[in-house]
């Protein structure tokens, strides 16, 4: 899996876990939500995003290095 598949996979996870927890813990958890969509929305604009970073380090390959290697 590439690294962008991975952040949307994660992204996604995370606000679904986001509304579980908001269902069943405390309604405070939906700030977790807006944390998400709010970092999605600076990365779209700015390029730099944290998740990617972390996974990169992790040894995640981007679809271009993953393309190139084929």
């Amino acid at each position: 899996m590439s690294i962008e598949r991975s952040i949307m996979a994660f992204a996604g996870l995370m606000v679904l876990l986001s509304l579980v927890l908001t269902a069943y813990v405390h309604h405070n958890f939906l700030w977790l939500t807006a944390f998400v969509g709010a970092n999605l929305l600076q990365s779209a604009f700015t390029g730099f995003c944290p998740a990617a970073m972390v996974l990169r380090k992790l040894g995640v390959k981007s679809e271009a290095e993953i393309a190139k290697q084929s």
